[in-house]
């Protein structure tokens, strides 16, 4: 297994357990302990877990600095937020069946796209509330277990109504994105339910601000190929404008 992925499987296996031994990573991940050790000293490094004896656990403390309250995620780069999903909009067409994501710059879509016919499946408890008075929006919820600091509903074992769906269009959002880690994410709660749409849409739509790269939460759901579309407020660096290249990724640059 290449290291990097290594140490994000790593990284989730820590994440959903809390705390494990050093032998257990070594039996599970079928490596040498030096191999481990070099592993968790790198993610304690990056502050997300602590050492513990024989082993390392989830830093809770670091955990909670990195899921802010949706509120605070809200006001941080507003104008910017807006432009992203009104550039991601453009490209719902009347009939599409799509999914909308938790986060603070999916739920601008709504702005854009409330006087079309979509059918919306969704997590992002904010966009069902303000979707109420648009009749035309036929909503469906993912349900699931609710994360109240992103005001969003995900599921760790239940997929049933996401698979029963074609996706047209899935609109993404990310904590953090990065060529080594992916398409990342804060809360262990919406990771599984975020890899199963990715998984099931016919085209992937990742909605992120330009302060979002070479950043990275908790938890890869996705690799960055697997994205169809990077809608953001600028360009980013020419290390991502050859990757999406090499991957047949587009880059759309929001217009102010």
């Amino acid at each position: 297994m290449i290291k990097d992925k290594r140490i994000n499987k790593i990284e989730e296996y820590i994440i959903e357990h809390k705390s494990v031994s050093l032998d257990e990573l070594m039996n599970v991940f079928k490596v040498s302990k030096n191999t481990i050790r070099r592993d968790v000293r790198k993610l304690v490094e990056n502050g997300h877990f602590k050492k513990v004896y024989g082993g390392v656990a989830v830093n809770d403390d670091k955990r909670a600095k990195l899921l802010e309250s949706f509120h605070d995620r809200q006001v941080r780069n507003k104008k910017e937020k807006e432009m992203i999903g009104k550039a991601a909009a453009n490209y719902v067409k009347d009939g599409d069946i799509i999914f909308i994501d938790s986060g603070t710059t999916t739920i601008e879509m709504i702005e854009f796209i409330n006087k079309k016919q979509v059918t919306v499946i969704t997590n992002n408890l904010d966009f069902i509330v303000r979707a109420l008075p648009f009749e035309n929006l036929n909503v469906i919820t993912a349900g699931g277990i609710l994360e109240r600091k992103t005001n969003s509903f995900g599921s760790l074992k239940y997929m049933d109504i996401i698979n029963a769906y074609n996706i047209n269009k899935a609109f993404m959002a990310s904590t953090g994105v990065s060529l080594s880690n992916g398409v990342t994410n804060a809360s262990p709660i919406e990771s599984e339910l975020k890899a199963t749409i990715v998984n099931r849409s016919s085209e992937v739509f990742l909605l992120v601000d330009h302060d979002k790269f070479d950043k990275y939460g908790l938890m890869t759901y996705s690799k960055l190929d697997k994205m169809d579309y990077l809608v953001t407020d600028m360009m980013p660096s020419e290390v991502y404008q050859n990757y999406a290249e090499k991957n047949g990724i587009q880059i759309v640059i929001a217009e102010k």
